[in-house]
C-alpha cells in the first residue's frame, strides 16, 4: 500500500481511507487491519470525551514511530539498558555501563536506551551511534537527548512512558539494569513481573552494579526476605535474573542464554522452544527427568516445525515441544539454562546474533 502524503495528513484523509478500503482485500494482514478500523469506528460512535481521543491519538502516533523505526532492525538482537539519568560520567556505574555496552556490541548486539543522560548516555556512548537506539520521553526536566544519540535517525521521542516501555521491552533480547531511582526500580519490577507471568521473554535479565557495589545485592536481600520467604513469589523466581558487579559475568549471562536456545512461541496449548542445535535423545530424557514438574501433561519431545509454523523464518531450526504449565517461569528459565549447557555450541554464523 502506497498512500500519498500531504503537508497536512488530514487534507488527504478521505482519499487515503478510500484507497485503503479498495486495497484491503489484497493486504497480507487484512483481518487485523479490519479489526483495528472496526475498533476506531466503534469508539467514534460512542461518547468518549476529547481527552480520551487525545490519549488514543497520541498513543497511536507513538506506536507508529516505534514500529516504523524497528521494522528495519527486527532481525538483529538488542540489549536494553536501564539506569539512573542522574549518574555522572565520573561515577564508576557510568564507566561499567559504557564498558558493558561496548562489550555486547562486539558480541553482535545493538543497544537500546531511553536516550537521556546518566546510565542511558553511558550505554549510547559505549555502543556508539551506529549500534545505538534512543527512545526518549518528553519530560520538562532531565530528559534531553544525550550527545551520543542526538541527531541520529534511531532516536525517537515518545509522549507516554507506557508506549516507550513497550518498545524498550518488545524489541529487546536482553535487559541490563544499573543502579537508579524510582524509574529504574519501576523498570526492574516491571521486567520481573512480565517475565514471571510469561508476558515478556524469556530473555536474560542482568542486574549490574559497580565493582564492589551493593545496590542490587541489597535489593535482592529485600526480595528474599519480604517476597520469597513469605511465599509472595516462588522460590524459583530469582532464577529470572542474574546479579553481578563483574563485566565478564554480565556479558556471559547474555551470550550463554542464546548458546543453544534461540527463541520460543506458543502454538495453541504447546510451548515450542527453538534451538540452534539439536539435542540428543539422552539429553531430552534428562530434561524430562529434571523438569517434569513444569508440565501439564505428556513429556518434553523433540520436534520439527509444527504445521502452524510453516511460514516462520525459523522453520529449519530443531525444536522442543512441551505442555508448559505457564506458571513456573522461574523453573522454565532453569530449564533453558540446562538446555544451554547441552548440545554442540560450535555453530558458524555470518552474524552471531541474527534472529
Amino acid at each position: 500500500m502506497n498512500l500519498i502524503p500531504s503537508s497536512d495528513p488530514l487534507d488527504s484523509l478521505p482519499e487515503d481511507v478510500t484507497q485503503l478500503m479498495a486495497q484491503l482485500p489484497n493486504l497480507q494482514h487484512r483481518q487485523l487491519i479490519e479489526q483495528t478500523l472496526a475498533t476506531v469506528v466503534r469508539l467514534a460512535s460512542s461518547d468518549i470525551d476529547r481527552l480520551d481521543w487525545k490519549i488514543l491519538s497520541a498513543s497511536l502516533a507513538d506506536m507508529e514511530k516505534g514500529l516504523q523505526l524497528f521494522r528495519t532492525y527486527r532481525h538483529v538482537r538488542k540489549v536494553t539498558i536501564f539506569g539512573s539519568a542522574r549518574t555522572l560520567p565520573t561515577a564508576p556505574e557510568y564507566q561499567i555501563a559504557a564498558d558493558f555496552a561496548r562489550c555486547v556490541t562486539k558480541l553482535g548486539f545493538m543497544v537500546m536506551t531511553g536516550g537521556g543522560g546518566g546510565i542511558m548516555q553511558a550505554g549510547n556512548e559505549g555502543a556508539g551511534k551506529e549500534n545505538s537506539f534512543g527512545l526518549n520521553i518528553q519530560l520538562p526536566f532531565e530528559q534531553e537527548a544525550n550527545p551520543f544519540i542526538e541527531g541520529d535517525r534511531k532516536l525517537i521521542h515518545f509522549k507516554y512512558f507506557f508506549t516507550r516501555k513497550l518498545f524498550l521491552l518488545r524489541e529487546s533480547d536482553a535487559v541490563a539494569l544499573f543502579p537508579g531511582g524510582f524509574g529504574t526500580q519501576d523498570e526492574a519490577f516491571e521486567c520481573m513481573t512480565l517475565s514471571q507471568t510469561g508476558k515478556f521473554g524469556p530473555v536474560p535479565l542482568v542486574l549490574i552494579d559497580r565493582p564492589g557495589g551493593s545496590y542490587w545485592h541489597d535489593w535482592s536481600a529485600y526480595i528474599d526476605k519480604n517476597l520469597v520467604k513469605t511465599g509472595l513469589v516462588s522460590k524459583d523466581d530469582p532464577s529470572l535474573y542474574t546479579i553481578t558487579d563483574n563485566l565478564e559475568v554480565a556479558c556471559n549471562a547474555i551470550t550463554a542464554f542464546y548458546q543453544v536456545y534461540h527463541s520460543s512461541r506458543y502454538v495453541k496449548e504447546k510451548l515450542v522452544i527453538r534451538l540452534k542445535t539439536e539435542l540428543s535423545e539422552a539429553q531430552v530424557e534428562q530434561l524430562n527427568t529434571d523438569f517434569s514438574d513444569i508440565l501439564v501433561k505428556g513429556r518434553i519431545e523433540k520436534s520439527i516445525a509444527l504445521p502452524q509454523e510453516a511460514q516462520d523464518e525459523t522453520v529449519k531450526l530443531p525444536r522442543l515441544v512441551l505442555h508448559f504449565n505457564q506458571r513456573d517461569l522461574g523453573r522454565l528459565y532453569q530449564a533453558i539454562a540446562a538446555i544451554n549447557q547441552m548440545g554442540n555450541t560450535a555453530i558458524a554464523a555470518t552474524h552471531p546474533e541474527l534472529k
